[in-house]
């Protein structure tokens, strides 16, 4: 929130898409800048259950690192 001249607070409106893939971008240059010093990324992920929906959000980080150099 930002304040108003009356003292309001007031929603700033974000474009969550592009924030998100600026933020890929800057850990993609994080992880390209890591590699060049021999220093390889990864995520280990534990999934109990079948609960179907842990799985997908699973399966989107995943995405979302292979996107990032992240293996």
């Amino acid at each position: 929130f930002r304040p108003t001249t009356k003292g309001w607070p007031v929603a700033t409106i974000i474009d969550g898409k592009a924030l998100a893939a600026r933020m890929r971008e800057r850990a993609a240059a994080d992880v390209a800048s890591l590699a060049e010093r021999g220093i390889s990324c990864g995520l280990a992920v534990v999934l109990v259950g079948d609960d179907q929906a842990s799985a997908t959000y699973v399966r989107s980080k995943l995405r979302d690192c292979e996107q990032c150099g992240i293996r």
